[in-house]
């Protein structure tokens, strides 16, 4: 039977069926992040942007010390809900930003959007700053920076509940992959700081 890297043998369609099979979906949603990550390093590296990926504010309540040069927090809350993913410096402009999956073909549904993020996002806008979402539609591989101004403005004029897919690509700008960097976010966003510009 072939192993796979972590060990485990692969899933056997018996095993689906099993009661006791359960779906893990650690990790899920972490492909995005880690491609924005790992462009950030190269955008930092060539001194093109100074973005970076914002801390999660938690409170630890309980630690643990199973060995002398351990620590496990065994307990903690958030302290208060984040706001968005990604901060920084771009061009002397500063940037706020989310970074958002969906398996959904058609939409982005708006409840992923919470009202603290976008009440953040309007606040960074109002201050001169650009606030954007990057929106990943998994099953199509392709992936949208929106900028918030056009996401409010929809959400004034309407009660839907989710950004059609059509809305992101009339109203977004597709971002290119590649190696080098993994996901160039900023040439999208450099195509919407020149339409700002005329």
């Amino acid at each position: 039977m072939v192993k796979y890297p972590s060990g485990h043998s692969p899933i056997q369609k018996s095993d689906r069926n099993n009661k006791s099979y359960k779906t893990n979906y650690a990790g899920r949603g972490m492909s995005l992040e880690e491609k924005i990550n790992q462009s950030n390093q190269y955008y930092l590296t060539k001194e093109m942007a100074v973005i970076h990926k914002k801390p999660t504010p938690i409170q630890v309540v309980q630690v643990d010390y199973p060995h002398r040069s351990a620590v496990k927090i065994t307990e903690a809350y958030y302290r208060q809900a984040s706001t968005t993913d990604y901060n920084g410096v771009y061009k002397g402009k500063y940037i706020d930003f989310e970074a958002k999956e969906t398996k959904n073909k058609t939409s982005f549904p708006l409840n992923n959007l919470p009202e603290h993020q976008r009440n953040h996002m309007s606040a960074c806008n109002r201050q001169g700053g650009i606030a954007f979402l990057l929106i990943s539609f998994h099953s199509k591989n392709e992936i949208f920076l929106i900028p918030y101004e056009r996401i409010e403005s929809y959400l004034q004029k309407t009660s839907k509940k989710s950004l059609t897919y059509a809305f992101i690509q009339k109203n977004g700008y597709l971002c290119p992959t590649g190696v080098f960097p993994m996901l160039d976010y900023l040439k999208a966003l450099d195509i919407y700081l020149d339409e700002l510009e005329q």
